[in-house]
């Protein structure tokens, strides 16, 4: 038999249930996957499934592999047939649409312009863990801390005025929250889009010192600007505002990994980013037949991704289950890989490296105000994290 024509057991869906009472770790079922595995989605597609460290990283840097929306099936739920993606939103497009977009945002995200943030970061985190003092002795880590320091940062990035900026946050608090249903989150985007269009053209007609501002000068249409902004808010709140929730959560419950923060916040946000893998599972389309690990990918089949999987690899780290924050965890996928890799990466970690420490220099007996298994995860989400992190000090 070819190599190309092996047939290893079909497994019916993702596995998607984290193992009860360790709300950081995998569904069991991955580990227990080959690297590639054919899946069944929910829509009925007959695609694939990867799950190691090698295999992801190899799709994500194919071009042969697609990120277009209309192309893929989604490998989470069954949300019948997708459409392109929105003006802006460069996840959805490939070469050399995508190309065009992120040529004019690179430059905008550098390393160096990032680190040129991080006085600012520490000065809006130091503003948000006093009102959490001034406020009394609890609080909700997430509306109090880790929605609200990301937030200020992308509107300053982006150029929202001040004066907008608590009704900008209410909006985007409304996309993430346990409470809202998905009509009143559509509704929130909405606003949110609308909001930014308007932004747009005050900046073509009063340009400040902020990005929307400099990419006026680009040969972006408004529609496209307005859509480069909206996507940047999606990508840059609610990722940084679950890694900053879920990061407190695990180092609450890994209190001998605090000093390692403080040594060393650069690393362990890596680390942090590996363990974590709050953006779990990627897709791709194969766009023409693919052999990748001995198996055949039929041009228009997906493969779903699993990131959660492929950062505990145990090929790629040894004792992947364990949370080091003194380990080197380069080469994790937290944050994509290849052409698509996350835009924003430098401001994450910027702003995780400001915000983490200093909430446990400030409040060193922190403390969950409930049971850990009280903590409403976001199981179905796309974003995995919490919707609530009650805390006491």
């Amino acid at each position: 038999m070819c190599a190309h024509e092996r047939n290893p057991e079909v497994i019916v869906s993702l596995p998607t249930q984290r193992p009860a009472g360790r709300p950081f770790d995998p569904p069991v079922e991955l580990a227990e996957l080959p690297p590639l595995t054919p899946m069944v989605f929910p829509d009925g597609h007959e695609g694939w499934l990867a799950t190691s460290h090698a295999l992801v990283r190899a799709v994500l840097a194919d071009p042969r592999f697609s990120s277009r929306h209309e192309l893929m099936h989604y490998p989470l739920a069954d949300v019948g047939e997708m459409p392109p993606a929105s003006l802006g939103v460069m996840t959805g497009l490939d070469a050399p649409e995508h190309t065009r977009f992120r040529k004019l945002l690179a430059g905008k995200f550098t390393v160096r312009r990032m680190n040129l943030l991080t006085e600012r970061a520490a000065q809006v985190t130091a503003e948000h863990l006093d009102e959490m003092a001034a406020q009394g002795s609890s609080a909700d880590l997430v509306q109090a801390f880790a929605l609200p320091v990301p937030a200020v940062m992308i509107c300053e990035l982006l150029g929202v005025p001040y004066a907008d900026r608590m009704l900008f946050q209410a909006t985007a608090a409304k996309l993430s929250g346990l409470d809202a249903t998905q009509e009143e989150q559509y509704a929130a985007f909405g606003e949110i889009g609308a909001y930014i269009a308007k932004l747009v053209l005050a900046k073509r007609a009063d340009p400040t010192d902020d990005l929307l501002s400099d990419l006026t000068g680009t040969d972006l249409t408004d529609d496209e600007l307005a859509g480069v902004g909206a996507f940047l808010l999606g990508a840059g709140l609610d990722t940084t505002t679950n890694m900053i929730a879920l990061g407190t959560f695990a180092l609450l419950e890994n209190p001998d990994q605090r000093p390692a923060l403080h040594e060393d916040p650069a690393q362990a946000v890596e680390e942090l980013m590996r363990y974590l893998s709050i953006v779990h599972t990627g897709a791709r389309a194969a766009l023409e037949d693919v052999e990748l690990d001995g198996h055949r990918i039929k041009a228009g089949q997906t493969v779903a991704l699993s990131v959660v999987a492929a950062n505990r690899d145990p090929a790629k780290y040894p004792d992947p289950d364990v949370l080091d924050l003194r380990r080197q965890a380069t080469g994790h996928v937290g944050f994509g890989y290849g052409m698509h890799q996350c835009l924003g990466q430098q401001l994450a970690r910027v702003e995780m490296r400001a915000t983490l420490p200093a909430l446990f220099s400030r409040f060193p007996g922190l403390r969950l105000a409930v049971p850990p298994g009280e903590v409403p995860m976001r199981h179905d989400m796309d974003i995995y994290g919490v919707h609530r992190l009650p805390v006491a000090w």
